[in-house]
Order: structure tokens, then sequence, then C-alpha cells
């Protein structure tokens, strides 16, 4: 639970980090970055608590279940999720984002067979309700782009909710047998940055993006994001989960 409290602590400050950078140099920019960023900072950990620079011998299925996880949440998930702060910032973005644990109660539910009580359910209703009266009543003015802006932001904070439910269902088979978090971790960061920049060097876009960091100010918001964020945030939600 201290875990889980935690991460909410960390994703808060990594939504301040990236949503600042993310409006300097693009939310593009900022999804590769700190995954590579993030990179750097899982070798010299697992290196120092385990004894290797990389995770080996977590067997296929499990790499499997944990790449799954990393698509679903660091490349889907999150790439919504970014642009959601460009276009509504992160006050809303984040309040959507606070659904992510009713969707993966949802989906445990009907996957893992878990049980929903009266009281979950009950509060399962305030939160939707909650969200639902503050994005239903937007002040266009607010967003930059106007009420078309806003209404993609909020349907993209919404997708970037259900690929972190949805990453955290297919995790919790990943680290099935007590598996360490923080190998698990590392496999699903080293998934979603293979991903993505695999992408980027086929369209020839390396080159743009390593660019960018020249913007110091950006620069350093996405390493403390990255610290914040697919470091401490993702080893705590792993080690909760």
């Amino acid at each position: 639970e201290s875990a889980a409290f935690a991460t909410a602590v960390c994703w808060s400050l990594t939504a301040l980090f990236f949503s600042f950078s993310g409006r300097r140099v693009g939310s593009d920019v900022v999804n590769r970055s700190r995954l590579l960023f993030a990179i750097g900072l899982y070798a010299v950990a697992h290196r120092l608590l385990v004894g290797n620079w990389l995770p080996v011998g977590a067997g296929s299925e499990r790499w499997g279940w944990l790449a799954l996880s990393s698509v679903l949440g660091l490349v889907v998930g999150d790439s919504a999720l970014f642009q959601a702060y460009v276009l509504v910032g992160p006050r809303l973005s984040m309040l959507v984002m606070s659904l992510v644990p009713i969707l993966g109660t949802c989906l445990a539910w009907v996957l893992l067979g878990e049980t929903v009580t009266a009281t979950e359910v009950t509060g399962i209703a305030l939160t939707v309700g909650g969200v639902a009266w503050v994005v239903v009543a937007p002040d266009p003015a607010g967003t930059p782009g106007g009420r078309r802006d806003y209404r993609l932001g909020i349907v993209l904070a919404l997708g970037g909710a259900l690929g972190q439910a949805s990453n955290l269902i297919a995790a919790r088979y990943g680290l099935a047998g007590d598996f360490p978090a923080g190998t698990g971790r590392y496999i699903r960061i080293l998934g979603a940055a293979t991903a993505l920049w695999g992408v980027s060097h086929a369209r020839r876009d390396v080159g743009r993006i390593a660019g960018r960091w020249h913007d110091r100010r950006a620069l350093a918001a996405m390493l403390g994001g990255a610290l914040v964020g697919p470091f401490l945030g993702i080893w705590l939600s792993l080690y909760a989960v």
C-alpha cells in the first residue's frame, strides 16, 4: 500500500515534468527520450542490486507478458497521455488518469476472477461521477486549441488510462511466481524503448529527436521525469502489483 501511494506521488511529479517538456519539444520526443534516459538508470541499478547489466534468465513466456505490458502501457498508453498533457494540461489529464484503478479493477474482475465488493462499487461510482462532472463542463477558453482540442485531449487521456490499466494486468502475469519487480520493470522499459526507437530509426527520425535535447530546460525536465516516472514510479508500481 505504501508503494502504491508513493507511485501516485511519482506520477503526479511526472505529469508536471513531461507536460512542461512536451510543450517545448513535442510529446513524441519526450516519450522516446525518457525511455532512453531511464534505461541508463535501470542498467546501473540492476548491476548494483542483481549483479549484471541485463535481465537474463527470465524465460521467454515471462518476457512475452512483460513486453506486452510495456507496449500497452509505455508505448500506446503513454503516447496518448503525453499528447493529452499538451492539449489539456496535467491537471485534467491526471484527473482522467484517476480512473486507472477503476479500469484495472474491472479488467481484473473479468480476466483474473478477482472479487469486487459493494463498498468498492460505491467508490467506483463516486469516482466516475466526479471525473465526469468535471470533464463534461469544460472551459474551452482554458484550452489553447479550443473545444476540439479539449475533446481530443480527454479522449487521449482516457486512452492513456486504459493503456495503464491493461498493462498492469499483463504485468501481473509476467511477475507471477515472485519474480523480482526490479528486473520486471527493466524488461518493460527495454521492450518499450526497442519498439519506439525502432520506429524512429525506420522513419529516420533519430537525428531530429536528439537535436531537441539542445533545449536545456526541456532536457532537465525530461531527465527529472525519467527519474520519478519510468524509474521510481514503475519500480514502485510493480512492487505494489
